[in-house]
């Protein structure tokens, strides 16, 4: 059997793309960094604590970084997200140097980068394709970038993401991938939540009582995926809202005497508010607060409440057996701000394949 190849996995989050690529049998982590302690112990406990580094990239990558064949990572996206009003001065939009500094001290055969997909218009993006060109830091590169949706790579979640691949010049150039699943085989909400009670008691809200040690510190967990069909303590307006939201229905299905005032008259933009998942389609894209059904289209399709925590992780990709630290509010921003699982696996299967796997 091959020697797997090696991947450093920056900004790690829970382990979204290190779930992915592992699941393609072709490669095997070496390191990771991860400054949240949550999302840093969800990775460990699923990964290993050892090769985990959790604080700051900026302190990790001055110190003896492993070999890696591949370097992935999504420097965080807020300062470029839409939600932000794409922030050009965040200091978060930096920290893709740091990445860049990664790449310089390990020299990967290939390196992938994920984000939002605003990202491929920034001004970072435009200094780091120049970093590419002669002269530049990452002059041994060649890159290929473009959008993809998630849903073509067997995700149920209609998700775009900016994705880079950037190839040793010595290689043959990675192109990114277009997915192949077509749109009448989509993966939809029904699939992914096969097999998991759709009635929730509304006295399950709370996460077990337990906690664990991670990195010298205690915390909650570890929690098994099923653990986390849990719901919350909605009061009387919201129940009243969701029980009169048909499916597929959203905010204007509602009585004005039950609309917020800013919904009154209002018939146009924000439909997904107060909105229904459909069970024949993919979800929308699975955000950080997924169980506030005022964000989005994050009700159940038929019950009144929101998706679950693990009703989004399968959303996401994760498998029931993966495990989670933290707790409740923890948990969901490391679901919201992974990258699906099936989207990881697709684009390192190619990479794989590329490199000769």
């Amino acid at each position: 059997m091959a020697t797997p190849l090696r991947v450093i996995d920056l900004f790690a989050g829970c382990g979204g793309l290190t779930q992915g690529f592992k699941e393609t049998g072709h490669f095997e982590p070496v390191a990771a960094v991860e400054h949240d302690l949550a999302a840093a112990a969800t990775y460990a406990a699923n990964f290993g604590e050892d090769h985990v580094h959790w604080g700051k990239i900026e302190d990790w990558v001055t110190g003896e970084l492993p070999d890696a064949d591949v370097v992935v990572g999504g420097p965080p996206c807020q300062g470029f997200s839409s939600l932000n009003k794409r922030r050009i001065d965040d200091p978060r939009n930096e920290l893709w140097r740091h990445y860049v500094e990664t790449l310089i001290k390990v020299q990967p055969r290939a390196f992938l980068i994920e984000n939002v997909d605003r990202f491929g218009a920034s001004d970072q993006f435009q200094m780091l394709r120049q970093e590419t060109d002669s002269g530049g830091l990452l002059e041994d590169y060649q890159i290929d970038a473009r959008i993809v949706r998630a849903t073509e790579f067997g995700a149920a979640q209609l998700r775009r993401r900016f994705i880079v691949i950037g190839t040793h010049r010595e290689l043959s150039k990675i192109d990114v991938p277009t997915g192949s699943v077509p749109q009448d085989e989509w993966r939809t909400v029904r699939q992914a939540l096969e097999g998991l009670d759709e009635v929730v008691h509304p006295d399950d809200q709370r996460l077990p009582s337990m906690t664990t040690e991670a990195f010298g510190r205690v915390l909650p967990g570890v929690f098994k995926s099923p653990d986390l069909h849990l719901t919350r303590n909605y009061q009387d307006l919201s129940l009243k809202r969701f029980r009169h939201i048909p499916p597929g229905g959203d905010r204007r299905n509602l009585p004005n005497k039950l609309k917020a005032p800013c919904w009154i008259g209002h018939n146009s933009g924000s439909f997904d508010v107060m909105g229904r998942m459909h069970w024949n389609r993919p979800s929308v894209t699975i955000r950080t607060e997924f169980f506030k059904p005022e964000k989005g289209r994050y009700l159940h399709p038929e019950q009144p409440r929101a998706i679950t925590h693990h009703e989004a992780a399968r959303l996401q990709g994760f498998p029931d057996e993966f495990l989670w630290c933290g707790g409740k509010l923890d948990i969901a921003r490391q679901i919201g701000n992974a990258v699906p699982v099936e989207l990881a696996r697709g684009l390192a299967q190619h990479i794989a394949s590329a490199l000769g796997r």
